[in-house]
């Protein structure tokens, strides 16, 4: 055998494979046909998470011009004077821990043997023969197939994150995290915005209460929301693109953005059957709890199906790499925290109290007005005033419990600092710790961990005042 593993793609969930089974004394080659590093790395997660930070000094005053956002963004993509990414950082990374990259398209030929059409190396594939593979391809994003869409033309979050010149107005079909993401930093740069989501309301997976929060400050700030409706038809025309809506109304940008989510990489092409992989009519699998989807073969990441998020695909590579060289690890997937990086910042895991009475829990909600609260009133409300706002910065602290076993089943928040308190959620609903520990854990004062503690006491007086009846 040349290798223990292969792993095929190095976007989050490969480069976690195959650090982690080089790490473990592995021989590995990961193979990658664009960028190591994947999506996230440099069109998604951190070029965003870097605008909207711009964006936010922009919004409270500083003078932050676009070319300097865009200039600091490129600076963490690697993307400085030059019109594609340099991996190199990434690529170091994986051949420190002691994996070989090799760069190509690849194809699964047999059980355990794969062929990679090697970039620049002559007309001939390369035969790789492996112990295990792991395959880690990621998604694509959904395109609807709206009328007259593709002759209009349209960007997606790759282009909606790598700008360098921004328009002076856009449309953005889509109000998930991405959508409303970069709704709010192409307003806070003065790009006249307009955000069209089908579902009534933005964020629609999150709790309504943060869905709520986020929409009056995207509308504080001019984004236009157009929710309930969905885009028929686009055409060339008016300040750029014209995209009719179901309603019969019209909304125009300069540009237009697609981000109505993403889907499974279709892993037919791929020839995983070839290798006794089970696929559904779309080209999807199914794998087991250890990552497996037949023999030797594992999967990570999106192409695994489920929560697309980049630390769930870094999870479930570190677990089929495991697995693949023969160690015994089970993927836990119960608790798995989600985040927006809008301003402010929502948060969520588990499950909302309808979501969880649906389960046949008997389930309660206890939930807290960030803006009364102690961290609340040290916050100044992010709203055009020239005077000192007299009121605390808005947002929710919610927890949902399982009346029966005292535990926590959901945590959501939005409010400054959102991203970082939902982790004690996270923990406390993996290891099932009671909610009369987590009330009786001291919090710092005054944090937003406290208001959460707050919240755990009133949950727990609410469980004593059950038992006492």
């Amino acid at each position: 055998m040349d290798y223990d593993v292969v792993v095929i793609g190095a976007g989050a969930g490969g480069e976690g494979a195959g650090t982690l089974g080089a790490q473990l004394g592995g021989k590995v080659a990961v193979v990658e046909r664009d960028l190591v590093g994947g999506i996230c790395s440099f069109w998604a997660c951190m070029p965003s998470k870097s605008l909207l930070d711009s964006a936010g000094r922009r919004r409270i005053g500083a003078d932050y011009p676009w070319s300097r956002a865009a200039a600091r963004r490129d600076w963490m993509i690697s993307r400085e004077e030059t019109d594609y990414p340099s991996d190199a950082g990434h690529v170091a990374g994986l051949e420190s821990a002691g994996a070989e990259v090799i760069r190509g398209s690849t194809r699964i030929i047999a059980p355990g043997k794969v062929e990679v059409d090697v970039a620049g190396n002559g007309p001939g594939p390369r035969t790789l023969e492996a112990r295990a593979l792991v395959v880690a391809v990621g998604s694509e994003p959904v395109i609807p197939p709206i009328d007259g869409l593709a002759e209009s033309g349209y960007w997606t979050s790759n282009e909606g994150t790598s700008l360098r010149e921004i328009p002076s107005s856009i449309v953005v079909l889509g109000g998930g995290v991405v959508g409303v993401e970069l709704s709010q930093v192409y307003a806070r740069f003065g790009v006249k915005t307009t955000l069209v989501e089908g579902a009534d309301r933005v964020l629609p997976r999150e709790h309504p209460r943060s869905s709520e929060l986020v929409a009056a400050q995207l509308r504080e700030e001019g984004v236009e929301l157009r929710t309930g409706v969905l885009a028929k038809a686009v055409r060339r025309g008016g300040a750029g693109r014209e995209v009719e809506l179901a309603d019969g109304s019209k909304v125009e940008g300069a540009e237009l953005l697609v981000a109505v989510g993403r889907r499974t990489a279709d892993l037919r092409s791929l020839g995983v059957e070839e290798a006794g992989v089970e696929l559904s009519d779309r080209g999807a699998v199914s794998p087991d709890e250890r990552m497996r989807v037949a023999g030797n073969v594992y999967v990570a990441g999106d192409c695994a199906g489920g929560m697309q998020f980049t630390h769930v695909a870094d999870y479930t590579g570190r677990i089929a790499a495991r697995n693949a060289l023969g160690l015994d690890a089970v993927a836990d997937l119960s608790a798995v925290p989600r985040t927006s990086f809008t301003d402010p910042e929502s948060s969520g895991v588990g499950s909302t109290v309808e979501e969880a009475r649906n389960r046949g829990i008997d389930a309660f909600e206890v939930t807290a007005d960030f803006s009364t609260s102690a961290r609340g009133f040290t916050i100044e409300p992010r709203r055009d005033s020239k005077e000192a706002i007299r009121e605390g910065s808005p947002g929710h602290i919610t927890a949902v419990v399982d009346r029966g076993r005292g535990v926590l089943v959901g945590a959501f928040a939005a409010c400054p600092g959102a991203s970082e308190l939902i982790h004690e959620a996270v923990l406390a609903m993996k290891m099932s710790i009671p909610v009369t520990v987590l009330a009786d854990t001291i919090h710092a004062f005054p944090t937003g961990a406290r208001v959460f503690g707050n919240v755990m006491a009133e949950a727990r007086d609410k469980l004593d005042s059950r038992a006492e009846d």
